[in-house]
């Protein structure tokens, strides 16, 4: 069970950091310009050139999809999300989070054959080419992936979050029995 609870930590800290990057960083992407401070705009420009992410900033119709989906299906999610696992124990918290963990991880396969297996422009905005570049920023990706999967992992495994079984005789036949 300590183990399970320093899990629940571990999403609470993911989901609670998602909603700023997710407001202010990656709906950047999707939404006018004109929404967002040039501070943030900066943090995005330097982000993006630092670890060549041209998708960030000149994402592809398919990326933008799935920030669509991050903004429409998954932010609402994350409070909900974080406040679940502050808590600890929620198991009405499974089914979402199943849902949440297989939407992600299948999102980020795409992503993360692109990032290593695209080639790249060079310009306007530079994307990875070297291996080492391509590794950067796919370890930026990859907690995206891997935490979403432990989630699925701990929500199916977990007897913290299974449902408790119905004693037997207590099933639904045994209920209509009594009528």
């Amino acid at each position: 069970m300590r183990f399970v609870r320093f899990l629940e930590w571990v999403f609470f800290l993911y989901f609670a950091s998602h909603v700023p990057i997710t407001l202010f960083i990656d709906l950047q992407a999707l939404l006018p310009g004109e929404l967002y401070p040039q501070s943030l705009k900066d943090v995005l420009r330097w982000y993006a050139a630092q670890f060549k992410d041209p998708m960030m900033l000149d994402p592809p119709a398919w990326f933008k999809s799935f920030i669509f989906c991050e903004a429409l299906l998954q932010t609402p999610f994350f409070p909900v999300a974080a406040y679940a696992f502050y808590k600890g124990g929620c198991r009405w918290i499974r089914t979402p989070a199943i849902v949440y963990a297989t939407h992600v991880a299948t999102t980020l396969i795409p992503i993360l054959a692109h990032i290593l297996f695209y080639r790249f422009p060079e310009g306007p905005h530079p994307g990875p080419q070297s291996p080492r570049e391509r590794l950067t920023l796919t370890a930026i990706y990859a907690p995206y992936l891997l935490i979403p999967i432990i989630l699925l992992l701990t929500m199916l495994l977990s007897s913290a979050y299974r449902a408790a079984a119905a004693p037997a005789g207590e099933g639904r036949a045994a209920s209509k029995k009594k009528r």
